[in-house]
């Protein structure tokens, strides 16, 4: 839980994406085109069904013509070429009508608790319109045209648990298929890339019906949904600290039960040696014009290159060791790679053992209650900080830029923002964060206390001192849960918000990383992920797509994924 390493993490098969795409094959859900009226300027709306094992959803879309200077990531934005509306049942037209009036307005509009997720999405413009002009033509695009982008949309925002009037979380979770945390908000994004790829052929078809044709499957594959991401995702890492203990203890769980792994037989490290290829091929097509992320991936490809030598050199079974080879790869080989490259084989290790794996990601909610214990001794409160906190005791709280930032709610859009505290306004709008230092204070406060006092119970120090009543509840609750609290100064001039993006994107499913400052980044859902029409037909395996990597120009497409 420190900001370097979380900044490092990558896709599990525990991640949302990987977990709703096995839970959708397994059950065979079932996705349709229901209504389709997109006009020749691309605007319109279509309606798409979800058939579950639990019951039916809706997927609506409503598409805009919007001006390219409206065309823009950031949260206060107010146009855009598409929003959605996932939502139980069947609209009927006066739903129809509701949506219609609300989806498109987003965070103006009012929705109601059968409405699950709201979300928006724009044109990655370049690459929309190559391949409406390449398809009309009857030409396929290449692999590289596709890597380049990645994705035909981009969402801006993904709502759901109970903003703007959605459903609450609390009511999906004993009822239908979104019992696990962000899955109906995953659902919509890959219904949303269904709906760009339906979109681009029937784009191409309406400008050239006699020669227009349609993506290649393989092609069609390749495309993910972007995602531009920023501040307002940090503070949720602070403020679900017992969901982010149990997201992290499920995968440090996954890893361990791996490295108890006292022998790996032929298969498994064969199935090894292909995941480590094909995840050198994904740092290949992974790029980024950020400085620091782009040498961490040079550093990344360089490092598999020389595992896959050592380890490998002439294929399968390899010189894994004979006993716990997995441990030794993670604790013993890997400790001279860089942090990247570390969590990368933390992934890659879980890959070839579902049956040891999968069960948990069945179990990434939380119950998110805290409790104060008012009768808690005040020095015993003390020892549980220092047993509990000594990462938050030995911030250098005097040092230069120790106290650098604040963050705070932006007045427009209630948006989580990060102000320097030395220049930039809205400290009296400060949220608290800065849960080191806090704690910190909260510890010189007790200690301060006579001896007489600190023997009393903590309720006669919070009658005296409400104010640190939020803290103490929270020291209480997690004190023992050593995954809950980011090990670091979050108000220190060193701290990079774009290390708490990259590790919730992380258990999202997120690939290829791009980070445009130290505040947001855009990133890639679902590219390799099989399609709708794949999840209930045989012939490829729809667990198979992990790193993916971008298929070959000379016919063989993907042929470094879906072999087993």
């Amino acid at each position: 839980m420190r900001l370097a390493r979380m900044g490092a993490f990558h896709q599990t098969r525990l991640s949302f994406v990987r977990s709703l795409v096995r839970r959708m094959a397994r059950e065979g859900w079932r996705i349709a085109c229901r209504r389709f009226d997109i006009a020749d300027d691309g605007t319109g709306e279509a309606l798409y069904t979800v058939d579950t094992s639990q019951g039916r959803y809706s997927f609506v879309t409503f598409a805009r013509d919007i001006d390219p200077e409206q065309r823009t990531d950031r949260v206060i934005a107010e146009a855009w070429d598409y929003t959605f509306a996932l939502t139980e049942g069947v609209p009927d037209a006066d739903e129809m009508d509701r949506l219609r009036a609300n989806v498109p307005l987003q965070e103006a509009g009012r929705m109601r608790a059968r409405d699950i997720v709201l979300s928006r999405a724009n044109k990655s413009v370049r690459l929309f319109e190559r391949l409406v002009d390449l398809l009309s033509q009857g030409r396929q695009p290449s692999a590289q045209e596709i890597g380049r982008v990645g994705y035909l949309i981009r969402t801006t925002a993904v709502y759901g648990n109970g903003k703007f009037g959605l459903a609450d979380f609390a009511r999906l979770q004993t009822k239908g298929p979104f019992d696990q945390p962000f899955r109906a908000q995953m659902l919509s994004v890959y219904l949303a890339r269904e709906v760009s790829l339906d979109l681009v052929e029937e784009m191409a078809r309406r400008r050239a019906p006699e020669t227009a044709t349609t993506l290649d499957p393989e092609l069609r594959r390749a495309i993910g949904v972007g995602n531009a991401t920023g501040l307002g995702m940090a503070p949720f890492i602070v403020g679900h600290p017992q969901l982010v203990h149990r997201w992290n203890r499920v995968r440090e769980t996954a890893i361990a039960r791996i490295k108890a792994v006292e022998a790996a037989t032929y298969d498994k490290r064969a199935r090894f040696a292909q995941l480590l290829e094909r995840a050198l091929h994904y740092t290949h097509d992974w790029a980024t014009g950020d400085a620091q992320q782009q040498a961490a991936i040079e550093t990344l490809r360089h490092e598999l290159a020389a595992l896959q030598a050592d380890l490998f050199p002439a294929g399968p079974p390899g010189r894994l060791p004979d006993r716990h080879p997995w441990r030794w790869l993670c604790d013993v080989r890997a400790a001279e790679l860089s942090l990247e490259t570390q969590e990368l084989l933390n992934s890659l290790i879980l890959e070839p053992y579902p049956e040891l794996v999968d069960d948990l990601a069945d179990q990434l909610g939380a119950d998110e209650t805290d409790r104060l214990d008012a009768t808690m001794p005040v020095d015993r409160l003390i020892r549980l900080i220092e047993d509990g906190y000594a990462w938050a005791l030995a911030i250098d709280a005097e040092s230069a830029g120790a106290d650098a930032f604040f963050w705070y709610r932006s007045e427009n859009k209630e948006e989580p923002r990060l102000g320097e505290r030395c220049c930039d306004p809205g400290m009296d709008r400060e949220m608290p964060i800065g849960i080191g230092l806090q704690v910190q204070r909260l510890h010189r406060a007790l200690s301060d206390l006579p001896e007489s006092e600190r023997r009393q119970p903590v309720a006669f120090f919070l009658l005296r001192r409400p104010g640190w009543r939020r803290l103490v509840r929270r020291v209480q609750t997690l004190a023992r849960q050593p995954y809950a609290e980011v090990r670091d100064n979050l108000v220190g001039g060193d701290m990079r918000a774009i290390d708490l993006l990259r590790f919730k994107l992380s258990f999202f499913g997120a690939s290829k990383f791009d980070p445009k400052s130290d505040r947001w980044t855009r990133i890639t859902l679902f590219q390799g992920a099989p399609l709708a029409e794949e999840l209930t037909r045989g012939g490829l395996d729809p667990d198979d797509w992990t790193f993916a990597s971008l298929p070959d120009d000379d016919g063989t497409a993907a042929r470094r994924q879906g072999a087993r």
